[in-house]
């Protein structure tokens, strides 16, 4: 066999093995691109296209009703109609393979189509029932491997809807179960899973450090593609990592450097930071910003994730010098003085940037904090909290 078809061969293998991004993600990312403003009228009429034939294909009566509501859209009552025959008619066939795996089957068999209405009840969009039975079925599950897929299940019907505090709820009892006895394999799927809530909640750190580690072992393919997880990687870690660890994670990472090939954007974010090449910086960001705020995971941060970014940008550029004119560093940036003297002077009065402008002369000089002295300082402050503490406690003693 040629070298090339083996390669082939063991590709197709490898995307045969992969699990399918969950039907009702990709309908909430569909629902997404209708309701979002970013999204031109060609993109918003074909979402809604795909939408509809995933809704048909399933026969998702419950979900087709729910988005009618949400969008303003008349029912199609006959559509409804057939839809909700085939429901009432699968229903009744998982049923009846449930009463005969209590009859003449053992436990396992029980439970598998206990499971399997649950899941049906998912796939057809019925949250409030397919979360009332999978909870069922997750309190009579006995094994922790099987609780713990059970769980990412009840998740991803969560993360559907964003209900943002079921997916805390499961998230941390997925936590648990993975110390009580989670393999290897759910553990790392509960990294993008917890990592994808962190996003959400906007704590980029502990997000980007669960990326991070999935980079090399992602599977979660059932939330969304690698290529996904890397540019959320890629967005997490740029406001969280210091210089030292975005070089060691990111800017050097195999991984991350295969496929930001394929988006010259991230490439770029990533680039220009690094090396210092500011004016690009600030253009991309233009771009990457589009790219975020179609997300619906990231869409929500996406005037935060900016200030933030350009905080780095100046902390970093700032840090190499004791001063500065603002014009030197305004043509570094590509903005205009006006534009830099409003956002550094906005930046310093919250504490966000260790300098101040002269603004007579027109420069920027750092006052970079000595972190000997600041550790001193604290020490000190402990200290006499500590020693009040004691003499509160003397005097009630005696």
């Amino acid at each position: 066999m040629a070298e090339d078809e083996k390669v082939v061969m063991e590709e197709d293998a490898v995307e045969e093995s992969e699990e399918p991004q969950d039907p009702l993600l990709v309908l909430a990312e569909h629902r997404y691109a209708m309701q979002a403003p970013l999204f031109s009228a060609d993109e918003k009429k074909e979402a809604k296209e795909k939408l509809m034939k995933l809704i048909k294909e399933s026969d998702m009566t419950p979900y087709y009703k729910y988005i009618c509501d949400l969008m303003g859209w008349e029912k199609d009552e006959s559509l409804a109609k057939k839809m909700e025959e085939a429901n009432v008619k699968k229903v009744k066939e998982l049923e009846t393979a449930l009463e005969d795996a209590k009859k003449n089957r053992g436990e396992t068999e029980v439970r598998d189509a206990e499971v399997a209405i649950a899941k049906h009840y998912g796939i057809i969009g019925d949250k409030k029932v397919a979360m009332e039975k999978l909870e069922e079925v997750l309190e009579s599950t006995v094994g922790t491997g099987q609780k713990i897929d059970l769980v990412f299940v009840i998740i991803r019907l969560a993360m559907s809807f964003n209900d943002i505090q079921v997916v805390k709820k499961y998230v941390t009892m997925a936590k648990d179960l993975v110390e009580k006895g989670g393999d290897w394999e759910r553990r790392n799927l509960l990294k993008v899973y917890e990592a994808t809530y962190l996003v959400r909640i906007r704590d980029f750190k502990e997000a980007s450090e669960l990326f991070i580690d999935s980079v090399a072992t992602f599977t979660c393919t059932a939330i969304y593609s690698y290529e996904t997880m890397v540019f959320y990687t890629v967005i997490t870690a740029m406001i969280s990592l210091d210089r030292i660890s975005l070089r060691q994670k990111i800017v050097r990472s195999p991984e991350i450097l295969q496929v930001v090939q394929d988006m010259p954007a991230a490439q770029t974010l990533i680039q220009s930071l690094y090396k210092c090449k500011y004016a690009e910086l600030f253009k991309v960001l233009v771009e990457i910003s589009t790219m975020m705020k179609k997300d619906r995971y990231l869409a929500p941060h996406c005037g935060w994730w900016l200030r933030e970014m350009r905080i780095v940008a100046y902390s970093q550029f700032l840090c190499s010098y004791r001063s500065v004119t603002l014009s030197s560093m305004a043509t570094t940036f590509g903005v205009s003085i006006e534009f830099l003297d409003k956002e550094l002077a906005r930046f310093i009065a919250a504490g966000r940037l260790n300098c101040k402008v002269d603004a007579v002369n027109l420069v920027i000089e750092t006052n970079r904090p000595d972190a000997k002295n600041s550790q001193y300082s604290e020490i000190i402050t402990k200290g006499d909290h500590l020693l009040s503490r004691i003499q509160k406690l003397s005097i009630e003693l005696t």
